[in-house]
């Protein structure tokens, strides 16, 4: 694809938008951090209890509770962010054909790529059209990639493309879709929209209501997924397949708690029996097995101390599964806390990841070097299309970071991070951490503001980014700043 066929797409977005209005979809997804600091402070504040820590999030249960809930004696701000995700739950339940577009540009994309994370590209141009029918609903976005704003460099983009029917308490789906499984608001381990979006067949609630059944009425609200991918694209091994189950549940107000578990599969060279290797991996032994997996464990507790709204969560991600000897642990913990500031009070998250794995849970003087995301038997590691799908800054690799967002009276989301990274340590072996090529010590910080548009009565919201670090991975070194300015409608 040529650069010149990327800018015609562009072109045609606008134009298409002018008469489509934005796309809406079944959940919540990945990518927007007010509305997940919203979520957290209605979270935390008790007037709703909704499952936080598995994206993306069935608007189906956000907008029953929100509905119910009693706003009357609660702070402004917090019926400031109640009337903010009220209106995209509606927006996101309504029925009807929609549209929308993303376009995003940069000169350099961002290194620590969270949760919000904005191009994976120098370049992105997207446009979706969208059919929500209630039982049925689906999507295609069509666009381009371009790391260098070059034609050989450019690739076709159907990110975002779905297919869903809601089957009972179930939703099954097909498509391509960013997830975001963990508690972590910068970070997770196991799976994040850092990579591009695998395509996958899956299913999970399309509620997280507590269950009516007594023997399960404990759990609280709760939520399921399982889903089932494919390695396309350019790998070193051909044929790989990835499978990923979680649960998530609530079992007391304010706490969360999730398990997961992911694999490769298959595989070019490989023996190719899919459920008996997937239960022979559960039995935790050491014995050696026909699949690369990866098990996470999460809690999360939200609540408040003196009136202001906080939580504290962790996750603990296991690459192998004797625990007793050889378990390959990674870690995350982090805290946010809900300055109160008027109307309008600053999220403030502190936060560190750590991919240097231990040999075995909480061994933390023994390390096993170049461990994590790697695999003899699957030299691709859990990677697709250059990144990684979890923690952004890829294997033995540690991120300490500090981050506040607020939002003001007129919807604009403001964010500021301070971020200490170091990617491989000393004794990583080569080749292992696919950002860097030599061990780095790096800081960078990032300003961004999101900006709520309207034109001819139409939603629009801009994304400004700045960011500034003192080094970078080799072989590059030194200084270096960029922006980014990304445009959409929301869907």
């Amino acid at each position: 694809m040529r650069a010149g066929t990327f800018g015609c797409g562009a072109i045609f977005a606008l134009l298409l938008l002018a008469v489509l209005p934005a796309a809406a979809s079944p959940w919540a997804e990945v990518g927007d951090n007010q509305l997940r600091s919203d979520l957290d402070l209605l979270n935390a504040s008790g007037v709703i209890r909704e499952v936080t820590i598995q994206w993306p999030l069935p608007w189906q249960s956000i907008r029953a509770r929100l509905d119910n809930s009693n706003l009357a004696a609660q702070s402004p701000a917090v019926r400031a962010a109640a009337s903010r995700l009220l209106a995209l739950a509606r927006a996101g339940t309504a029925s009807g054909v929609s549209g929308g577009f993303y376009l995003d540009a940069t000169n350099r994309p961002g290194l620590v790529y969270g949760f919000d994370g904005m191009g994976r590209g120098d370049g992105q141009a997207q446009l979706s059209l969208g059919l929500n029918s209630g039982i049925f609903s689906g999507r295609v976005s069509l666009g381009a990639i371009s790391r260098d704003f070059s034609g050989k460099s450019t690739k076709l983009m159907p990110d975002g493309t779905y297919l869903a029917a809601r089957l009972g308490g179930a939703l099954v789906y097909a498509g391509y879709l960013d997830h975001w499984w963990g508690p972590g608001q910068i970070s997770t381990l196991q799976l994040s929209n850092n990579a591009r979006p695998m395509p996958q067949v899956g299913i999970q609630r399309s509620s997280t209501a507590a269950s009516s059944w007594p023997v399960l009425r404990w759990l609280g609200p709760w939520q399921f997924e399982f889903f089932v991918s494919a390695f396309d694209g350019q790998q070193i091994q051909s044929d790989v397949y990835y499978n990923a189950a979680r649960l998530s549940i609530s079992p007391l107000p304010g706490l969360e708690l999730a398990a997961s578990k992911t694999e490769q599969f298959c595989g070019q060279g490989h023996p190719c029996s899919p459920l008996r290797d997937y239960f022979t991996n559960f039995d935790f032994s050491n014995h050696p097995d026909n699949v690369n997996g990866e098990g996470s464990f999460e809690f999360k507790y939200s609540g408040a101390a003196a009136g202001v709204p906080f939580q504290v969560y962790g996750q603990l991600m296991n690459e192998d599964y004797s625990f007793a000897s050889s378990s390959g642990s990674n870690y995350l913990a982090g805290a946010s806390l809900f300055v109160p500031t008027g109307a309008n009070p600053v999220k403030l998250t502190v936060e560190y990841a750590d991919t240097v794995a231990t040999r075995t849970m909480f061994g933390f003087d023994n390390h096993i070097y170049g461990y994590t995301y790697n695999n003899g038997q699957y030299p691709d590691g859990m990677r697709y299309r250059g990144r990684t799908l979890g923690f952004s800054l890829d294997n033995d690799a540690t991120l300490l970071s500090v981050m506040g967002g607020w939002s003001d009276g007129g919807g604009r989301y403001y964010q500021l991070s301070l971020h200490h990274a170091t990617l491989m340590t000393p004794r990583t072996p080569p080749n292992s951490n696919i950002l860097t090529t030599q061990r780095v010590l790096l800081n960078q910080a990032e300003a961004r503001i999101s900006l709520p548009l309207t034109l001819d009565g139409r939603g629009f919201k801009l994304d400004l980014a700045g960011r500034l670090q003192d080094d970078q991975p080799r072989p590059h070194k030194g200084f270096a700043a960029a922006v980014e300015v990304a445009l959409r409608a929301p869907l």
